[in-house]
């Protein structure tokens, strides 16, 4: 069973009862009204309030993370889905280090033995996801058991040649950090190189001639919406979330790999031009379409794809590479909108697409509407508070 939940790093604990939602910040400041002073950053205190919030309603709902989903078919609680979940979880524990946020990872990582759905021999993105958690696990506990499989797995895909198993962007988050986080823990720079490869992959090849589009800064999905695929106003089909899939791998990784990695400046060069492409397609009330260039194509508030883009931008600011005059009214009018708007009183969030691939999937995407998976979209929601609350 559980181990004695264990910390190595120092943190800043703060007790906190939630007993309300606070969001402070005025929300209305215009993303290009450049010349206005900024907004006002949230308090720290309210940021966490909201976090333990949305987090206590999830770990209430799903207590038993043993349990398998069932949406047609059963899953494993290891699935992509539950996986971008206990991302979240662990970045909300690096700010509240609360000892039932770590035993609730780690029982359910050794529940699973901490293996992958399709075994050690799958280069599945979906499947491998889980690996992220894993290896953010084992540093607060350095468990040899606990990277077993993950290294099993990296080392299959780092020893083997093809470099084309990312055909969809939304792979680049749920496989790509873990080569980064791989690169970090044991020093070995094979893990980068490889990363770099199958990524420059997706992104240059994939398709024809790569699924990013350098022209408008954001990238097509999968090689199925590439021109002369176009959204019904003639626009290129960016989708929301696969987009904010790219961008917060981007900050995943960035966070791991060192200032001197062969292809940092690449990385650094594509989330800077994604950050300029996205502001300019923000809603007027903080959200973002499903439909970044289509707002009339399943047009309406969203919550995940507005979650990661404010993850990725408040990293940008928290880190000294996008700049806070330009950036900080976007993002934080994106989650002052998403706190009033997207959270319910007990913690529940609404207007979440569900799972698939385009604006149309999972329609309509409503306040009260619950998705077929609601584990994804907290955790983006934890990852967007936790830089949200580190905002100085």
């Amino acid at each position: 069973m559980k181990k004695n939940s264990l910390l190595l790093v120092s943190f800043c604990y703060i007790t906190l009862v939630p007993n309300s939602i606070l969001c402070s910040g005025s929300g209305a400041f215009p993303v290009n009204a450049q010349s206005r002073p900024a907004p006002n950053i949230p308090n720290r205190e309210e940021t966490l309030k909201t976090l333990i919030l949305a987090n206590d309603y999830f770990m209430k709902k799903y207590a038993d993370y043993t349990l398998p989903s069932y949406r047609g078919r059963f899953r494993p609680s290891n699935i992509w889905t539950r996986a971008v979940y206990y991302e979240g979880l662990m970045a909300l524990y690096s700010i509240y280090p609360h000892s039932d946020y770590y035993d609730y990872a780690y029982n359910w990582g050794e529940f699973h033995k901490w293996g992958f759905r399709g075994g050690n021999t799958n280069r599945n993105a979906d499947n491998q996801c889980c690996a992220q958690v894993y290896i953010d696990l084992y540093r607060l506990c350095p468990e040899p058991e606990i990277l077993k499989n993950v290294r099993a797995n990296t080392a299959m895909v780092v020893n083997t040649p093809q470099n084309g198993d990312w055909t969809w962007i939304d792979a680049i988050q749920m496989a790509m950090p873990i080569y980064a986080k791989m690169g970090n823990v044991t020093g070995e720079r094979k893990y980068f190189d490889k990363m770099w490869e199958m990524y420059h992959h997706t992104r240059n090849i994939e398709g024809g001639n790569g699924l990013f589009n350098p022209a408008d800064g954001l990238w097509w999905r999968d090689k199925d919406f590439v021109p002369p695929y176009k959204e019904p106003n003639g626009e290129d089909c960016y989708w929301s979330r696969g987009n904010g899939w790219v961008y917060g791998a981007l900050v995943r990784i960035l966070d791991e790999i060192p200032a001197d990695e062969a292809h940092r400046a690449d990385y650094v060069a594509d989330f800077v031009a994604m950050s300029k492409a996205l502001i300019k397609c923000q809603r007027e009330d903080g959200y973002w379409n499903v439909s970044l260039h289509d707002p009339s194509n399943f047009g309406g508030k969203e919550t995940t794809g507005t979650s990661l883009f404010v993850y990725g931008m408040a990293w940008g600011i928290n880190n000294g590479v996008l700049e806070s005059k330009t950036y900080l009214p976007a993002l934080l009018k994106a989650w002052n909108v998403m706190c009033k708007e997207s959270l319910h009183p007990n913690g529940f969030l609404g207007y979440v697409q569900g799972t698939g691939k385009e604006p149309k999937d999972s329609q309509p995407v409503t306040y009260d509407k619950e998705p077929d998976f609601e584990d994804y979209a907290l955790g983006c929601f934890l990852l967007a508070g936790t830089e949200v609350y580190k905002l100085k």
